[in-house]
């Protein structure tokens, strides 16, 4: 006579082997959705530089004034916000989400716009691609710590290599000297902007539509934006392409790019997604070339492509979530 012994008992709440492996593929699924959102938010933040250097022109044939572009986007992307608001009846953000999104607002309706607008009459959209190359990065680096992810060795590695590539690029540019032009220091603290911005955005794309997020942080932003706008309205007649390129920065840099963009790193992963901008200077000048008539020299082709090449590598490095002990009301 032999004894059967029952299947061990799972614990409460734990997944079954067989849920389990149903999980895996959805997980993967949304993850891969997550990088293709992201890739087309990048592709349409790469007309964004190339689009700015159209809008304000040259120190020698200025157009639109930078402050007027950076703020003036916000308002014609407030006015959508409302609108999409409206349409899709949103629900007010919870009382806890009105900071993080005056920090959303403070890094992508402030911050990048207006740092960039300025910094781009006086650099080329090739030269300007390059140096924004840093943000995955930085981006990475808030994404791990506002979602307590932890990053295995080889992505930083990955991360900290292109980095470096983007900063040696800037000063071979700087004609000789060890000091970064000031273009380049507002293009990376413009950099630190955006990956303030993207993180706290895709925190609060886990508890709200993504869609919502960059609607609700222009609309709190309209107070500012709209009389400081005003204030900065052009007195002289601007060419038609410079009112053309600020349309696009409006709408698609400033509000349809975020859409496509928080989703994907919501679905994706802050951290793992964020590599997805890599590919973003590239873009940037083959679509400056057309543009703005700009050359692409084998220096900025080869810096590109190098960092470029970090994030075939760095998306392949493991992410892990950071385990806390259990408390003792838990243990």
């Amino acid at each position: 006579m032999t004894t059967q012994h029952a299947p061990p008992a799972t614990l409460a709440g734990a997944p079954s082997p067989g849920a389990a492996g149903r999980a895996a593929p959805r997980l993967q699924a949304r993850e891969l959705r997550g990088l293709w959102l992201g890739l087309l938010g990048v592709a349409i933040f790469a007309l964004t530089l190339p689009m700015t250097r159209l809008a304000v022109g040259t120190p020698a044939a200025p157009q639109l004034s930078g402050v007027f572009i950076a703020l003036g986007r916000a308002v014609v992307a407030a006015g959508l916000s409302i609108a999409f608001l409206l349409a899709t009846r949103a629900p007010l953000p919870r009382r806890g989400d009105w900071p993080a999104l005056a920090l959303t607002a403070a890094g992508v309706v402030f911050g990048f716009p207006l740092l960039t607008s300025v910094a781009m009459r006086y650099v080329e959209a090739v030269h300007a691609a390059v140096i924004i190359g840093v943000l995955p990065l930085a981006t990475a680096a808030v994404g791990a710590w506002l979602h307590r992810q932890r990053p295995s060795a080889g992505f930083w590695a990955c991360a900290g290599v292109g980095s470096l590539l983007v900063v040696a690029f800037a000063l071979l540019r700087s004609g000789g000297s060890t000091l970064l032009h000031p273009a380049d220091l507002l293009l990376l603290a413009a950099t630190a902007c955006a990956a303030v911005g993207y993180g706290w955005g895709a925190r609060l794309s886990q508890t709200m539509r993504a869609e919502h997020v960059i609607c609700w942080a222009l609309v709190l932003a309209l107070p500012l934006t709209l009389p400081l706008t005003w204030l900065s309205r052009p007195q002289a007649p601007v060419a038609a392409p410079a009112w053309w390129a600020f349309g696009y920065v409006a709408v698609f840099s400033m509000w349809l790019g975020f859409f496509a963009w928080y989703r994907g790193l919501s679905q994706g992963g802050t951290v793992r997604v964020s590599q997805v901008q890599l590919v973003q200077p590239f873009l940037s000048m083959l679509f400056a070339v057309p543009l703005l008539g700009e050359r692409l020299d084998a220096t900025s082709l080869g810096f590109a492509l190098a960092v470029i090449a970090t994030v075939f590598v760095g998306k392949k490095m493991p992410v892990h979530p950071t385990h806390r002990p259990p408390s003792k009301e838990t243990a």
